[in-house]
């Protein structure tokens, strides 16, 4: 029997890389831990990609209020073609996508301070980036739904 397929959601960072997983039903979005943007961050992609058998990547798109690019969206561009070459160069097709990511991180922050966490754990950055990355997942899945 194949084994189902998932998405994957990338919230890109300078530093670090916020990541969410769907389920096989590609219904709900989950969180996993942040990855950091160093060296091994296509490698460490490569892998969570087998592992979790990915067959699309939702990369977070961030644009301004105007719809105008930023210096960051530029980046996450770039980010794309360096992970779609480094997926080809490994024989891997997961599809590459990007998603409207406007306001998830003030969404997440949100959702964080709503959680009750203790607050030495609400500022860790990473847990912010994860958060994101589930959102952009969610709704994503929930756009493709409708």
């Amino acid at each position: 029997m194949d084994k189902q397929t998932k998405y994957l959601a990338i919230d890109y960072g300078e530093k670090r890389v916020g990541i969410a997983v769907s389920d096989e039903n590609k219904k709900y979005s989950f969180g996993r831990d942040y990855l950091l943007n160093d060296e091994k961050l296509l490698n460490n992609l490569e892998r969570l990609i087998l592992e979790e058998n990915v067959n699309r990547i939702i990369i977070g798109y961030p644009l301004n209020f105007n719809s105008a690019k930023t210096i960051q969206t530029f980046k996450v561009e770039q980010f794309k073609t360096d992970l779609q070459n480094y997926l080809i160069s490994k024989s891997l097709n997961s599809e590459i996508c990007f998603f409207d990511e406007r306001l998830t991180s003030k969404l997440a922050a949100q959702s964080i301070a709503d959680s009750g966490l203790r607050k030495k754990k609400r500022r860790e950055k990473g847990l912010v980036d994860s958060i994101s990355a589930q959102i952009i997942l969610q709704d994503y899945i929930d756009s493709t739904k409708n």
